[in-house]
Formats: structure tokens, sequence, C-alpha cells
């Protein structure tokens, strides 16, 4: 799906966001949350943002570069994207200490 690049209203985006971010916080079981994933976003897409979070999980670990590139097939770019953002991220914080628990 390509996304449109003109700009909606803001406050029209925020209404918007604040629906996605309540209608996952409402699931409550796996399930629910794989068939809604399943259902909005491409293979390619819930692939996509599942190795990001492998990525900042291994990075946490403290898995090298070369190690997390060849095992989840991502770039570099990608890597060092989430290394940066691992530093001051609460969001990804928040998701290493619900995946460590």
């Amino acid at each position: 799906m390509r996304t449109s690049k003109q700009q909606i209203n803001q406050y029209l985006e925020k209404e918007l966001l604040k629906t996605l971010y309540q209608t996952i916080a409402d699931f409550r079981k796996p399930e629910e949350v794989e068939e809604f994933l399943n259902s909005f976003l491409s293979k390619a897409e819930r692939l996509a943002l599942a190795k990001r979070i492998a990525v900042a999980y291994w990075l946490d670990k403290g898995r090298g570069y070369s190690n997390i590139k060849e095992n989840l097939k991502v770039s570099s770019a990608t890597i060092a994207h989430m290394q940066s953002r691992l530093k001051n991220s609460k969001g990804i914080e928040m998701t290493l200490q619900k995946i460590k628990a």
C-alpha cells in the first residue's frame, strides 16, 4: 500500500492516532492482536516491525552488528537506526522490559 505524501489536518491526524492507540490497548489476547495486525498490515510490514523489535532486543543483549545483520537479514542502517533509538526511546525501553518479563 502506498501512502499519500499530502498532509492531513493536524487535529484529524492526532485523533486518528489516538483511535489507533486505544484500539491496540483494548485487545486482551495475543490472538486478537495477531488478527488485527494480519488484517491491516502486509506480511512484509509485520515482519519489518518484528525485525526492528528483535534488533533492539539483540542490541540490548550485546550482540554485534554483523551477527544481527546475518541472522535477521537487515541492513547496517536499520541496526544503526535502532541503536540510536535504543538509548532515548521510552517505547523501546518498555518493549524490552515486556520481552524480558
